[in-house]
């Protein structure tokens, strides 16, 4: 660890102020106790403006992350939220400042690079953890609940979906065709849904994929579909897409002894969008009853069949909180690299998969 901020709290140097820095990095760094947002890495002027208007006249800027690197001694931890490409030098260049680093997920393009990122941190003895904040999503910490409870019996299948009704393309490097992009939804919301399945359900063995370019004028992957087979037993299948005309159920957990379907996205990216802010109020992350899961045997929940289950609260204040934590306790941080290579291990045997139209073996 370098030096500390005022009142002992750790500096934060936050690379990249667009729409993971602005909307999920900063806000949520600037709510964790002990850590404290010091130096935003844009050179845009309104986006530095917009930085001012939430976190102060006193914000500081640099124009490049090489004056982060300059500044080691004054800082405590690195945040990557820049452009998928940049992901791997910058963590690199970091990491050989002595600095802590945590990176946006995808942490790399390959399970090679994250798996190297990962030597390196551990060899100079440094933090190196992947913001995968879908870990701590309502209806994904309700799932997991059920399941430790043993209300569903053994799970037999999973399915994730995150799907939008976006027919027109945005633009931007999250759709662009050039694979040194590391763009398309395999590796954006992919990363999220394949995640999730690894975190409930272990390692994979055999990975089938479908990946379309649906949208006219699309260089890339925007209809999404993975199939996972686990080492359990478990089968999570998993959809991410752009072009879904009508949302099917966020999630559908089917056990020996029953299951649970879920619709609707969890509040929290919309709330910070809006400008809403954790810790402000006992209401954060809580989900009107309204949109509940159901669980029962049997019966449809499109009719009301089954119970109702209360929605745990989302928690995405919770990963930097256990950042925090590893910084000063010298304890593991809340996703490490090694999870992330493994889950770059799944898309990457996915990409092929979709690719060569084969299924293709993991090893566990």
């Amino acid at each position: 660890m370098t030096g500390t901020g005022t009142r002992g709290s750790l500096r934060v140097g936050l690379v990249g102020y667009g729409l993971a820095g602005s909307v999920f990095h900063a806000p949520l760094i600037a709510a964790t106790e002990g850590l404290a947002l010091d130096t935003i890495v844009t050179s845009d002027p309104e986006r530095r403006e917009q930085a001012r208007a939430e976190f102060g006249d006193d914000m500081r800027f640099a124009a490049s992350p090489d004056e982060l690197w300059k500044r080691a001694g004054e800082l405590d931890l690195i945040v990557i939220a820049s452009p998928n490409k940049t992901h791997v030098p910058l963590a690199t260049a970091a990491l050989k400042a002595g600095l802590p680093v945590v990176v946006d997920k995808p942490l790399a393009g390959t399970a090679a690079e994250a798996r190297e990122l990962a030597a390196l941190a551990d060899e100079r003895g440094l933090l190196l953890s992947v913001f995968q904040n879908r870990r701590w999503d309502d209806d994904f910490l309700t799932v997991q609940q059920l399941i430790a409870d043993g209300e569903l019996g053994k799970v037999q299948r999973f399915e994730s979906r995150f799907e939008r009704w976006r027919p027109q393309l945005k633009g931007g490097w999250r759709e662009s065709g050039d694979p040194q992009e590391i763009g398309g939804l395999l590796y954006d919301l992919g990363s999220h849904v394949v995640d999730q399945a690894l975190t409930l359900f272990g390692p994979v063995v055999r990975v089938y994929a479908e990946a379309d370019v649906r949208r006219p004028g699309a260089e890339t992957d925007d209809d999404t579909f993975i199939a996972l087979t686990h080492a359990n037993g478990v089968r999570s299948h998993l959809y991410a897409s752009a072009t879904a005309a009508q949302l099917g159920p966020r999630l559908r957990v089917l056990g020996s002894k029953a299951g649970y379907v879920k619709y609707g996205l969890d509040p929290q990216e919309a709330d910070l969008r809006d400008g809403k802010r954790p810790r402000n109020g006992s209401s954060w992350g809580v989900e009107p009853k309204s949109l509940w899961g159901r669980i029962g045997a049997g019966e449809s929940p499109m009719t009301g069949g089954g119970g109702p289950v209360e929605t745990v609260p989302g928690d995405y204040p919770a990963y930097y909180e256990g950042i925090a934590t590893a910084l000063r306790e010298g304890t593991p941080p809340p996703v490490t690299a090694h999870e992330a290579a493994a889950a770059l291990d799944v898309l990457e045997a996915a990409h092929r998969s979709a690719r060569e139209g084969i299924t293709v073996e993991v090893s566990a």
